[in-house]
């Protein structure tokens, strides 16, 4: 069995979505990511750097004690390792599917996420922050288009892989961030025929209705180390008696 440590956000639903598509049995441990579960010293034993998902798997390959496992990234290589699935065997696939599973790691996701913090969260309107994030989320939307485009399939080549599984639930933001797909009509396609895989769906319902539309000073806190508005100008006033 493995119990998913998770908060309904894009890296969380890359877990849940995988988990779904081997299907795997597992055990769903929410993270009330906005009351601050993830700062917790038993969170912190899980990972360190105090951020979902991560996965403790009681029947892991060729061991007996369970295995703990943090970042999203490293979840999805493991979880095709232990499966077999989504994952070719063959060198250039392998390696296909891994840069570009490193892409979202490094660029699409972090981007996306920089973006829709700024456009959608931050509580000061910061124009060069968001034309910066915006313009580079747009740039790698249509490195995405483009790679898809040369496939004719998926994100990696011929077949669908966790460079899928990894990409698609920050494309789902699409919407929220201000991007139509109507600009990417390979993204469009490849979006409509994940959308449309049972299990994906089904991988994506966990945890949706946890989603929350609005934030409080203290949930800003705990997501984005953001301190209330009256915490900010007490620090500011400090400052200024300090000099």
């Amino acid at each position: 069995m493995i119990d998913l440590h998770f908060a309904p956000t894009p890296n969380g639903w890359k877990i849940s979505i995988m988990l779904e598509e081997c299907e795997l049995p597992y055990t769903v441990v929410p993270v009330n990511i906005t009351r601050g579960d993830q700062f917790s010293a038993e969170f912190r034993g899980l990972n360190p750097n105090g951020r979902i998902p991560v996965i403790v798997d009681s029947d892991p390959p060729e061991e007996r004690a369970p295995v703990t496992i943090f970042e999203s990234g490293a979840i999805l290589l493991y979880l095709a390792e232990k499966t077999g699935r989504f994952m070719p065997r063959d060198l250039r696939g392998r390696y296909s599917v891994q840069q570009w599973l490193m892409w979202q790691m490094s660029a699409l996701g972090p981007m996306l996420g920089q973006n829709g913090h700024f456009s959608l969260y931050a509580p000061t309107q910061i124009p060069y922050a968001i034309e910066r994030y915006r313009n580079e989320a747009h740039r790698l939307y249509g490195v995405l288009d483009a790679r898809l485009g040369e496939t004719g399939a998926y994100v990696a080549g011929d077949d669908y892989s966790i460079a899928d599984i990894a990409c698609f639930p920050w494309v789902m933001t699409h919407k929220a961030q201000g991007f139509s797909l109507d600009e990417f009509v390979h993204v469009r396609r490849w979006f409509g025929e994940l959308r449309a895989r049972p299990l994906l769906q089904k991988g994506l319902a966990v945890g949706r209705r946890a989603v929350r539309k609005s934030l409080d000073d203290k949930a800003r806190e705990n997501l984005f180390g953001a301190r209330p508005a009256d915490d900010r100008r007490e620090t500011l006033e400090a400052q200024k008696l300090d000099h």
